[in-house]
Parts: C-alpha cells; sequence; structure tokens
C-alpha cells in the first residue's frame, strides 16, 4: 500500500472518529444508536424479564448497534392498559400483553385468553404454530398498525384463596381479583362469583387487606408475586392456559428496515420459545415448592367447572365469530 493511500485511510479513520465522538454518524460507516422501551408488568425475577434482557442484547448485537433496547419491568412506564395505549402513542416500542388486553383492540385476538378454550397445553402450543393465529396477527396489525412478534407461554391460572374451593358453588359470591380484561371476568361470573379488577401491582395489597378474597393466576406468577404469603389454599382450577404477546408498536416497525423487522422477529420468536421452556418447567416444580412453604394446594375435579363456563365462549361476552372459535376448537383433533 503506497504511503499516500496510508495516508488517506489514516486522514478518513480520524474524521469518523471525530463525527462519533461529537454525536454524528458517517453514513455506510456509522449507525447512530436508537433507545427503544419495551415495558411490562412482571417481575424482574420472573423469565419474561429475564427473556426480554437477553434479547435485548442480542438486537443490539445483531443490529451492530442501531438498538439499544430499555426494559422496564413492574409496570415501571404503567399498568397494562397504559402500556397497551403507550404503544399506540409511541411512549412505548414494545411490550408483552395479555390476549385479553390486546382483544380490546381487535377482538378476536382475545379468543386466546378464554377460560377452558384450549384442552391442554399441546392445544395451545398448536394454536400459537397455526394459521389461525398468523390471521388473527395479521388483523390486529391491520386494525392497528402494531406488530404481534410472538407467543409467551404464561402458564396456566388457577384460584387462590383462603377457604377451599372444590366445586363451583364454593366460588358463588366470592370477590375475586382479576385483570381488567372482560375474558378474565368470564369464568368467575359462570360460577356466581364476583370478580373484581384490581391493577396487577396493588394485589398483594388488596389480598392482605381483605379488600377481595381471592385471586387467580399461573403458579409461577403466585410465586413471583408472593401471593401464597396471603392466601392458604390454591385451588388447581386450570381455568385459562394463558399466554402474553411480544408486540412492536406501529411508530417502531415504520421505520425498520425488512432486515431488521427480521431480527427483530426472530430474537423475540426465540425468547418466547425459551420462556415458555421455563414455564413449563417451573409449573412442573412448584406445586412440591408450594407445600413446603405450608400453602395448601388443592387438586380439583375441573370438569363441573368447564361446563358452567362453555355456554358463555359464544355468549354477549365473546369478540370473535363462530367460525374463529370452530376452526380453534379443531387444531389437533
Amino acid at each position: 500500500m503506497s504511503h499516500k493511500r496510508q495516508h488517506s485511510l489514516k486522514m478518513a479513520r480520524l474524521l469518523t472518529a471525530t463525527l462519533i465522538a461529537g454525536g454524528l454518524s458517517v453514513t455506510g460507516a456509522v449507525h447512530a444508536q436508537e433507545e427503544l422501551n419495551f415495558a411490562h408488568v412482571y417481575e424482574t425475577s420472573e423469565p419474561y424479564h429475564e427473556w426480554a434482557l437477553w434479547a435485548a442484547d442480542e438486537i443490539e448485537e445483531r443490529t451492530d448497534g442501531r438498538y439499544a433496547i430499555n426494559v422496564h419491568a413492574a409496570s415501571s412506564l404503567g399498568k397494562e392498559s397504559d402500556i397497551n395505549e403507550g404503544l399506540q402513542l409511541g411512549t412505548v416500542d414494545l411490550i408483552y400483553t395479555g390476549n385479553q388486553f390486546a382483544g380490546r383492540f381487535y377482538g378476536p385476538v382475545g379468543i386466546a385468553g378464554a377460560p377452558y378454550m384450549f384442552r391442554d397445553f399441546e392445544h395451545w402450543q398448536a394454536y400459537a404454530d397455526s394459521d389461525l393465529f398468523d390471521e388473527i396477527a395479521q388483523g390486529y396489525q391491520d386494525e392497528t398498525g402494531n406488530v404481534p412478534l410472538a407467543m409467551n407461554y404464561y402458564g396456566r391460572r388457577h384460584v387462590t384463596s383462603n377457604e377451599p374451593i372444590n366445586t363451583p358453588e364454593d366460588m358463588e359470591g366470592l370477590k375475586i381479583r382479576t385483570p381488567n380484561a372482560p375474558m378474565y371476568m368470564m369464568f368467575p361470573e359462570a360460577v356466581g362469583a364476583n370478580p373484581t379488577p384490581i391493577a396487577f401491582a396493588e394485589v398483594y395489597l388488596a389480598l392482605q387487606q381483605g379488600v377481595v378474597d381471592a385471586q387467580e393466576n399461573p403458579l409461577p406468577t403466585i410465586r413471583a408475586k408472593a401471593f401464597h404469603e396471603v392466601q392458604d389454599y390454591i385451588n388447581l382450577t386450570g381455568h385459562i392456559t394463558d399466554s402474553l404477546i411480544t408486540i412492536a408498536g406501529g411508530p417502531l416497525w415504520n421505520r425498520l428496515s425488512e432486515e431488521d423487522r427480521e431480527i427483530f422477529r426472530e430474537v423475540y420468536t426465540e425468547a418466547g420459545q425459551r420462556i415458555t421452556q421455563d414455564i413449563l418447567q417451573s409449573e412442573e416444580e412448584l406445586v412440591a415448592w408450594f407445600e413446603e412453604q405450608g400453602v395448601t394446594v388443592n387438586e380439583v375435579d375441573i370438569e363441573p367447572f368447564r361446563e358452567a363456563t362453555i355456554p358463555a365462549h359464544n355468549g354477549e361476552a365473546a369478540t370473535w365469530d363462530q367460525e374463529t372459535y370452530d376452526r380453534l376448537q379443531a387444531i389437533g383433533q
């Protein structure tokens, strides 16, 4: 290499370094880093948060540092309804949210959050991988501009209480905390309980102070939020096989290149698979752990609960049509 060529390269590098130090970018050589916000309502100890951090690192690496994602846990950017609205406004860029909350913006999404909608985990997984889910996700995107990137297993939801629950009659008049979305209220209403929406961050105190008698969540969440400290029974009603959707806001998606969109989709799909495995393993181990803590884990016959609830599937609260329901039920049969 000639001295002249070496000198030109050295000057170019110096210029680049100077521009970088000044916070500028050189097209084709250096990209300004864009900071993004990922918001969720779960604890930092939970797999959702751990894999969101992993995904942030992966995306930063795979996009050569073009994006730095700050992950905000435990409702620090607002409760679930707030962060869903934040996607629309562009105040948050990525979220985890329940199907029931996403269903407020596009009704058919909510079907995956309805009680006793899935026969078991395998049925849920088959739905998450199905053309039906892809069509519903596309409908949500068309309606909102926001883009579902992945499904994450959340676990089977169970009722915790201070009195044992063995039959639907045992729930009559029970004041039970639910998230503030209609699908969460379908099961309590079907068995005559009194669903009471309370923000997730306030549930422990509400149970401790007797504002409500009961709540419902999967075993890993019950542990993470320490609800077992203020409830005597975990009744294995398994009434919702629940999941979270990772969603990118439309304002973010619209400014991503096709290449970067593919990276975001791949990374969050992989994170979703890892979350799902962690939650499945946690569910297997937690019954014994709760019993060691002195909590009574109550096995119940779920058929009477299921029979009480199924008539509501296509009733007034349904935000999907009969064809969508029939297609979901046929998956994996």
